[in-house]
């Protein structure tokens, strides 16, 4: 996984986890569930990043 790919998706990760708490705490349902699905597309993100990287080194041997 690049490093830039690394940070989008801990950006987007962080974001998500950002907008949940705060809908949270404001019990804003919709904020609340926008948070978690943004958490979860950079969740996903990351683990295709790290699967990519799994085939290129299996690859490579």
């Amino acid at each position: 996984m690049s490093a830039k790919d690394k940070a989008k998706a801990k950006a987007e990760q962080a974001k998500g986890k950002l907008k949940e708490t705060t809908g949270k705490v404001t019990r804003d349902r919709s904020m609340e569930a926008e948070g978690r699905a943004e958490k979860a597309k950079g969740d996903v993100r990351e683990a295709a990043d790290k699967g990519r990287d799994t085939l290129k080194r299996k690859r490579g041997r």
